[in-house]
């Protein structure tokens, strides 16, 4: 028999902008403008590579404190 698991909360808001500033000096909002010129940003894959990961690592203490 297979145990379920509680549903992940989702991050908030204010955590996934502040991990995409700190990572995207670009974004100021994770809002759609509905501008190809502030919705779309070229970004380096290094750079997309530690945003995930500090988002993963996030999700991780998020789930350690449950």
């Amino acid at each position: 028999m297979t145990a379920k698991t509680a549903p992940a909360e989702a991050p908030s808001e204010a955590l996934l902008l502040e991990i995409a500033t700190r990572h995207f000096h670009s974004i100021e909002t994770l809002e759609t403008r509905n501008s190809d010129r502030l919705d779309f940003h070229d970004v380096a894959v290094w750079a997309i590579r530690a945003a995930l990961a500090e988002a993963y690592a996030a999700g991780l203490a998020a789930a350690a404190k449950r």
